[in-house]
């Protein structure tokens, strides 16, 4: 099964997250500025019902997507950004 809904990004300047609804339920890539040009993945929360259906992986290329095209590159301090980083070494040029 894979995760439907929107992915929208929250916060400002101190932070903020990106959501992806579906139905009652939200997953989330919770990220916080990193200086200069970065921006730190640091928190990815998926709820259980929708673990293994792609919400997190679906989150992460959101970021990635963002990274590229408003130019920033992502510090993964979140074990699971981390892991998704080594597994799609396409997304390379998007990590600091």
């Amino acid at each position: 099964m894979e995760a439907d809904g929107t992915i929208t990004r929250e916060g400002g300047p101190a932070g903020g997250r990106y959501v992806l609804r579906s139905g009652a339920l939200e997953a989330e890539l919770v990220f916080s500025p990193g200086g200069t040009g970065r921006v730190v993945a640091t928190h990815t929360g998926v709820p259980a019902a929708l673990r293994g259906a792609g919400a997190g992986r679906r989150l992460v290329e959101r970021l990635v997507a963002d990274a590229r095209a408003e130019g920033f590159r992502i510090v993964a301090l979140c074990p699971f950004v981390k892991a998704q980083a080594l597994r799609h070494p396409e997304w390379a040029d998007a990590f600091a």
